[in-house]
């Protein structure tokens, strides 16, 4: 599995410079409107550097913690003692402070799995039929994190 791990993590490394998104089907990133999202000027400086598909990702987690937390993530990260997609962006959220997670950064299966959450919600899909189209879409991949 960290076999894996590492060459999906080195796949978007490449094609992060060229502005792809990973493996999302359409290319295209969720757009942001109507959705609940943190401020950019809180987030990490790696973040800041990322993508706008990875800064949508981690702006959105840090946002809707009740909504991912419930999101599982498929990349292997369980092993990381991730628990949650919510995991792969914070580490802990305790006493009203983020410490983030770089993990997100470097893996798109980890972001594909927001930004379908994020386009599932403004499809109104409620978080049980959001997490169902995730686990059959993504359960290829490994086992989900969620215990």
């Amino acid at each position: 599995m960290t076999r894996r791990l590492i060459f999906l993590s080195l796949i978007f490394l490449i094609l992060l410079p060229l502005g792809l998104s990973g493996c999302a089907s359409s290319g295209d990133h969720a757009s942001t409107t109507d959705l609940k999202m943190a401020p950019m000027a809180n987030m990490p400086a790696e973040v800041k550097m990322a993508s706008v598909t990875v800064q949508d990702a981690y702006r959105f987690n840090v946002a809707n913690p009740e909504i991912m937390k419930e999101i599982p993530c498929y990349c292997g990260c369980g092993d990381m003692g991730h628990a949650s997609n919510y995991a792969c962006y914070v580490q802990d959220d305790s006493n009203g402070q983020i410490t983030f997670d770089g993990h997100a950064l470097g893996c798109s299966i980890c972001v594909d799995i927001t930004q379908d959450t994020m386009r599932m919600l403004k499809e109104g899909k409620s978080v049980t039929e959001i997490k169902q189209v995730i686990d059959d879409t993504y359960s290829k991949f490994g086992p989900s994190n969620i215990p």
